[in-house]
């Protein structure tokens, strides 16, 4: 998934550099809205496998700090293990929507456009 979700926003930064019809921006508009929904699921379920994964870690850690034994160390450790991956993934899927998002409004001409922080505080703007 990592894979296609990094293709995707690559195609996607390219496509909406260029200039389209009416008609032909309307049809991209609307493949790129299907897609980002795809994606917003994908971070949904990541989203939740990495929480649970988070607790679990706690709370397998919490055990071990009252009454420390072997499995539980060994389980510890291999949900830490598995923990990494899966907020390293999230990371990748939560800012490749993002950019999904900033795209989706430069081709489908919206008026909104998210000022980067450097330019609200030179600019005075809100």
């Amino acid at each position: 998934m990592e894979q296609r979700i990094l293709q995707y926003r690559e195609y996607l930064l390219g496509i909406c550099e260029k200039d389209y019809s009416d008609d032909e921006r309307r049809q991209l508009c609307e493949k790129v809205l299907t897609q980002i929904s795809f994606f917003q699921h994908e971070r949904l379920i990541h989203l939740i496998v990495t929480i649970t994964f988070a607790l679990l870690t706690v709370i397998v850690f919490a055990v071990c700090a009252v009454a420390p034994t072997i499995p539980f160390l060994c389980l510890g450790v291999l949900l830490m293990v598995l923990l990494f991956p899966y907020i390293r993934h999230y990371y990748i899927l939560e800012n490749s929507v993002q950019t999904m998002y900033r795209c989706y409004d430069k081709l489908c001409l919206e008026e909104f456009h998210e000022i980067p922080k450097k330019q609200r505080k030179k600019g005075g703007a809100i």
